[in-house]
This record gives structure tokens, C-alpha cells and sequence, in this order.
């Protein structure tokens, strides 16, 4: 209709739905193809509007394909597009694109080492969404602001997004981000030393954020019930959770956090005192996704925990106790 009409933002707008959807239910190379569409037509309207738009979606879906650098590019895009000048879309949003394309600057940035600049565009996207009164967009602030906190392997700071994570998503009835965030409450309370209460706070919330129908995220999730089981001595149980996610990671698509799930698998399978091939081949894989994707935060995380398991081999402690580092 928006193409026998000659309505090109009503189908933006469609796109843009279409973008969505597809990223929350179908897999990633499907998502890509909807996300250039929205690139081109953007491209053919001229519109700086528009463009923040299609980069934040070429943003968001090249960074949970793993493309880290090339995410990076497309949110640097949309953020000096959108800077220093405001830019109005005549397309109503869900979320200020601008502002989401600050969001994956900074995740993308800590990807990429530069540690310093992510947490200053983090703290700018947080006080933009905030003076924007832009609730949307800071759910998905606050969801980045946790993810770093996590690999960061901050309880405390985990703890204390998820928590204005939650109160937002309460206040907003936002149910997907706040069974995410009820993920993310109890993987803090189980670092933290309290594992029943924890995991029993992640079932809760991976059973909720499937309830709503969607595919995306719930290997990360799973990731997190993984550590959690590790850490409540429940190791096996820990395995059977990554390798699901495995099994999710090669139907949808989503690679961003593949080097995770082999470290963790690494770790899971020293604490059962697997063979040692095994082990050394789940950590190999884990350093050599992290640096085809050129994240140097992960690869630095992945060599830390083999440099770990490496010390307590050559010490004797293997296969008992055998535990996550705090890097």
C-alpha cells in the first residue's frame, strides 16, 4: 500500500516495524535484509532523520551478529548526524534513534578497548534519555549499562542497573525488559553469594522473557543461568544451559556473546575435570571468536580465565573449586 500510495515515511515506518520484529523473532540474516532496506530508503529520501534511523537499525543488528567494528561505524554515523544539531523525524519513534546509536557507540566501543570513551558516551545516553523523558530508550541504556557491568564481572554495579532496570520497567509496564532485568538481579544476587535466591530469580525471568515471544537475547540469559549454576555448585546443569544456548546461537544468529559461551563452557567443563582437549579447545575457541570479531575486552576476558585455569592446573587444584576470575 505505501508503495502503490507513494507514501515512502509511512514506509519507513512499516520498515522500521518489520525491522523490529524480525529481530526480536527471526534470524539475523533476515533482520540484516529488512535493515538495508530501511538504509536505502533513507538513502533515496536524503533525510537526516531518516539516516539516524537506519544506522541505529544497521547499529543494532550488526552488533548482535558480532560485527562489532562495523556496528561501531554505523552508530558513529547516526551520533555525529544527530550532533550538534537536533534532528526531528516526521516518523514517530519508539525510541529516540539518536539516542540508541549513542547506546551502541559505547558497547560497541568497549568491544573495541576504548574503555574510557564507552562509559562517558554511556553516562551522556543515560542523560539524554533522561532529558528527553524518553522511557524506551532508557530501558535500553540501562540494558547496556548492565551487559558492561557483567563482563566487567561487577556484581555490585549489575546490581544497581538492574534495579532502576526493574523500577522502570515496572512503572512503565515494559514486560520483556523487565523479565531481562530480573535476569540480570539474580545472576548479582548469585556472584554475590546468594545462588538459591539468584537462580531462582533468573528461572523466574528467562521463563517470563520467553513468555513474551522472543528469541532475541535468550542465549545471553542463558549464559548468565550458566555462570549462576557454576556458582552454586551445579556445574553439569551449568553445561546443559550453555549448550542449549549453543543450539539457540546457530538458529538465530546472534554471535555477540559466542565468545562468552565458550569460556564459560571452558570453565564448566575444568570444574568437572573433563579431558584436558576438551578444555583447552572451549578456551582456544572463546579467545579466537573474540578476536575474529576484533573485541579486545573479551579476548583479554577469555585469556584471563585460561591464564586461571592454567595456574590452578599447574598447581594441583584442578577439577576442584575451580572458579571464575574476577579480572
Amino acid at each position: 500500500m505505501c508503495h502503490s500510495h507513494n507514501r515512502p515515511l509511512f514506509l519507513f515506518a512499516a520498515l522500521e516495524g518489520q525491522w523490529r520484529y524480525s529481530l526480536m523473532t527471526d534470524n539475523l540474516s533476515a533482520t540484516m535484509q529488512v535493515a538495508e532496506r530501511v538504509y536505502s530508503l533513507a538513502q533515496e529520501q536524503n533525510d537526516s532523520a531518516l539516516l539516524i534511523g537506519a544506522y541505529r537499525a544497521l547499529s543494532v543488528t550488526l552488533f548482535f551478529l558480532g560485527d562489532f567494528k562495523t556496528a561501531y561505524e554505523y552508530s558513529m554515523r547516526g551520533v555525529l548526524l544527530s550532533h550538534p544539531r537536533c534532528v526531528d523525524s516526521a516518523v514517530e519513534e519508539i525510541s529516540a534513534p539518536a539516542i540508541i546509536c549513542l547506546c551502541y557507540k559505547a558497547i560497541t566501543e568497549w568491544h573495541l578497548g576504548e574503555i574510557a570513551s564507552s562509559r562517558e558516551n554511556l553516562t551522556e545516553a543515560i542523560s539524554q534519555a533522561k532529558t528527553k523523558n524518553d522511557m524506551h530508550a532508557l530501558a535500553v541504556v540501562l540494558w547496556v549499562a548492565a551487559v558492561l557491568a557483567y563482563f566487567e564481572s561487577n556484581p555490585t554495579e549489575v546490581e544497581h542497573w538492574a534495579s532502576d532496570w526493574i523500577e522502570l520497567s515496572t512503572r512503565q509496564s515494559f514486560a520483556l525488559w523487565l523479565a531481562a532485568a530480573q535476569v540480570f538481579h539474580g545472576w548479582a544476587q548469585s556472584a554475590a553469594g546468594s545462588t538459591a535466591e539468584g537462580l531462582s530469580r533468573i528461572e523466574y525471568g528467562i521463563q517470563n522473557f520467553r513468555a513474551t515471544g522472543s528469541r532475541w537475547l535468550v542465549q545471553y540469559l542463558l549464559a548468565l543461568k550458566a555462570e549462576a549454576l557454576h556458582l552454586a555448585d551445579r556445574t553439569s546443569e551449568a553445561l546443559e544451559a550453555i549448550r542449549e544456548a549453543e543450539t539457540l546461537v546457530q538458529t538465530s544468529e546472534e554471535r555477540w556473546c559466542y565468545s562468552e559461551l565458550h569460556r564459560l563452557k571452558g570453565v564448566s567443563l575444568a570444574a568437572m575435570g573433563a579431558e584436558e582437549a576438551q578444555i583447552e579447545t572451549s578456551f582456544g575457541e572463546a579467545i579466537r571468536i573474540a578476536k575474529e570479531q576484533k573485541s579486545v575486552s573479551l579476548e583479554k576476558r577469555a585469556e584471563a580465565t585460561y591464564a586461571e585455569y592454567r595456574r590452578q592446573k599447574a598447581s594441583g587444584s584442578r577439577g576442584r573449586g575451580f572458579r571464575l576470575p574476577v579480572w
